[in-house]
Formats: structure tokens, C-alpha cells, sequence
């Protein structure tokens, strides 16, 4: 195993200043100067001892995830004990929704490797959504950092921010959220573990909850322990490899990468052919760039034994419905991804047995102690 350590740095917060009664020019702002502290102040002339340091935390990095970039761990918001811990009880806490009913967990289930699996997640007041819930874990690798099936977050800090006061989701304002946070008797106590001060607002929440969801590492599938030969495949596993690595069967890694690329996703965005009229415009919507209308990220092909249903809206019920999408099931459209190249044919039109190998393949990347991990549960 490789060992990052997670070293603490600046989170620019506090900013301390000091009066005078002469006007003999600016002053000295006080605060904490020392950039290894968890409240330290750039813009600090002088310090006024108030620094603090959490308990550093060390990311533990599986052998099959050495192949990759070490992961995005930004400067102002390094992993810390105590606010992995904080961040994991506000992600199961309904305290952030505006009637004290809805957690992120309840979207984000451990066992469905934190999706949900409805089609659509429905919120406190009962509105449902218009996509399914993407799964979380491996976030710290995504190192684009563009967060929603339509990538309009830039950040996972700044994915965190929009669920508290989406109307059809939490339905709150963060005002509320962070006044019922702040009259809580554990919170402040928490957040001034966390991160020096029992003053509570959003971006603090916002980082807590991060810190915890980048430690939802998956790297433990039957195909990762063969990766590193720890297992083996079967002849069918072994076969549904081989199509999904063809270019003329199943061209799945150029989207979905390959075991030397293990997160299974390229976290690009694509228009994978599932319809022919675009309505939900993706991509588009952020960008503005009608050529980027239909464009959504391309999912990992981890856990998918979990993670049902799949793609954006949830459409495919089972894993043998997105094999015969992309074996006979693909729609022609103006912004249709090139690597659809089989498209006017409807897809590569694979054999019975062939999509039974492929669909025992991509069973074999689903990680049953990622699901069960005692660290990812519910603390509360």
C-alpha cells in the first residue's frame, strides 16, 4: 500500500485586526501565521497565537490506485481526523434539510454504493428529481473536478453547496441550516474541533462533508485483487475483458478506461446515443455550446452491481439493458460522441454469449466491502 500523508494547510478563514486611536496609517492585522495551522491567515503581519492544528489524517492509497495521479486533495481544505468525522455526520444528518427530514445519505445509500436506487430521488416536500443520483466514491481522483452528471459544480466542496437549497432536493437556505447547526449542543463543539472555531457557516460544512466523501475509496473488486494477483477471472470474465478491450465488439474503454486506468471512468462527458430528440440538454445547459447538448459524464463501471438504475435518468432497470443499448440500441443525434461510431448500424450488435461474458466482466469491478465499510456508515 502507498501512504500519502495528509499534511494540514492553509484554509484562509479568520481575519483578526487591530484599532488605534492615532491615525499613523494602516495596521497590523492579526491572526495566525503559520500555513501549516488550520485557521492560518495570509494576510497576517503578526501573529496573535491563535493558530490550531487538527489531528492529520493519512490516506491510505489501494495497490490498484498507485497506477493513477496521487489524488486532488485542494490546499484550503486538507483531510483532517477530526473533520472526516465531522463531515461523515453531517452527511448522514437530516439537519441540513428544511424540515429536519432528509440527509445526503438519504439519496447517497452506503449499500447501493452511495446512490440511490429509484430512478429519481424525491425530496422533503415529495418533488422528485430528473436524474439519478451518481454514485460516490474514488471523487478524490477526479481530477478535472467536475462534480453532477452535467459537471456544472468545479469542485467537490462546491457540488456540496447545491443539494441544502435545491427546492426539489433539502429545500432550505443555508441561513437556516447553519442557525440550526449553530443552536445544536454537539456542533459547535465539533467545528471548533474541525477547524478552530465553534463559528459555524456553509463553507465550513461544505469542506466537512468533503473531507469525508474523499475518503470513499473502492478498490477491492474481484477484478482489482486479479489486477494485482490476488484472484482470478473466470473463462466468461476473462472473455467479457477481451470485448470490452475490442474495438469492433464492445469499444467500451475508450469512455470507461481499461485496467491500467482503473477508476472505469475517463470523467470526460459524451453523448452516448440514448436518444435521437434531446430534451435534458446536459452538458449544453452549463456550457452554452449547443455541440455539448447530450453530453453527460461517463458514470465509473464500479459497483455496478449496487448502483442500479443506470445513466443519468435512470432509464436502464439492469446491466442487460445497457449491453443492448450499446449492442443494438443506439440513437443518431447532431452532437452523437464519435467513439458511437457503430451508431448508423445501432451498435455493434453483440452475440448472446457475448453479452453474458461482458455483463460477467463488468461484475467483476463491483467491490462488496466498499458497500459494507464500517468507516462509511452512519456514526449517529
Amino acid at each position: 500500500m502507498k501512504l500519502y500523508f495528509i499534511a494540514l494547510l492553509s484554509l484562509n478563514f479568520f481575519l483578526f485586526s487591530c484599532s488605534s486611536s492615532d491615525d499613523s496609517g494602516p495596521q497590523a492585522i492579526l491572526g495566525c501565521t503559520d500555513s501549516n495551522a488550520v485557521n492560518y491567515n495570509p494576510n497576517a503581519t503578526e501573529s496573535d497565537g491563535s493558530c490550531y492544528f487538527p489531528t492529520g489524517y493519512t490516506l491510505e492509497i489501494p495497490q490498484i490506485l498507485d497506477l493513477l495521479l496521487p489524488p486532488l486533495i485542494p490546499a484550503d481544505n486538507r483531510l483532517s481526523v477530526e473533520g472526516i468525522a465531522l463531515g461523515r455526520k453531517l452527511f448522514y444528518d437530516p439537519i441540513l434539510s428544511g424540515d429536519g427530514t432528509q440527509a445526503c445519505a438519504d439519496c447517497h445509500l452506503a449499500e447501493n454504493s452511495f446512490t440511490d436506487p429509484r430512478q429519481f430521488s424525491i425530496g422533503i416536500d415529495g418533488s422528485i428529481g430528473t436524474r439519478n443520483a451518481m454514485p460516490l466514491f474514488n471523487v478524490a481522483w477526479n481530477l478535472d473536478e467536475k462534480f453532477f452528471w452535467d459537471g456544472r459544480a468545479i469542485s467537490l466542496e462546491d457540488q456540496a453547496f447545491g443539494p441544502v437549497v435545491n427546492p426539489i432536493e433539502m429545500n432550505n437556505t443555508w441561513p437556516n441550516a447553519v442557525a440550526s447547526l449553530q443552536a445544536n449542543a454537539q456542533y459547535p463543539g465539533l467545528f471548533q474541533e474541525a477547524f478552530g472555531t465553534s463559528t459555524i457557516d456553509s463553507t465550513l460544512v461544505a469542506k466537512a462533508i468533503s473531507q469525508f466523501e474523499r475518503t470513499l475509496v473502492s478498490a477491492n473488486s474481484r477484478f482489482d485483487k486479479f489486477s494485482i494477483g490476488t484472484g482470478t477471472l473466470t473463462p466468461s470474465e476473462e472473455n467479457g475483458l477481451a470485448i470490452f478491450m475490442d474495438e469492433e465488439r464492445g469499444d467500451c474503454f475508450h469512455c470507461h478506461g481499461n485496467p491500467n486506468s482503473p477508476l472505469w471512468t475517463d470523467n470526460d462527458f459524451h453523448n452516448n446515443g440514448l436518444d435521437s430528440i434531446i430534451t435534458d440538454i446536459g452538458l449544453g445547459e452549463v456550457t452554452g455550446d449547443p455541440n455539448d447538448n447530450g453530453k453527460f459524464k461517463s458514470p465509473s463501471l464500479r459497483n455496478l452491481a449496487y448502483s442500479a438504475p443506470y445513466m443519468h435518468d435512470g432509464r436502464f432497470e439492469t446491466i442487460d439493458d445497457v449491453i443492448n443499448h450499446y449492442s443494438e440500441g443506439l440513437n443518431d443525434s447532431p452532437t452523437i460522441d464519435p467513439l458511437m461510431k457503430t451508431v448508423a448500424n445501432g451498435g455493434v450488435h453483440l452475440t448472446d454469449n457475448d453479452k453474458a461474458d461482458l455483463k460477467a466482466f463488468l461484475l467483476s469491478l463491483s467491490d462488496e466491502s466498499f458497500i459494507n465499510n464500517p468507516d462509511y456508515q452512519d456514526p449517529n
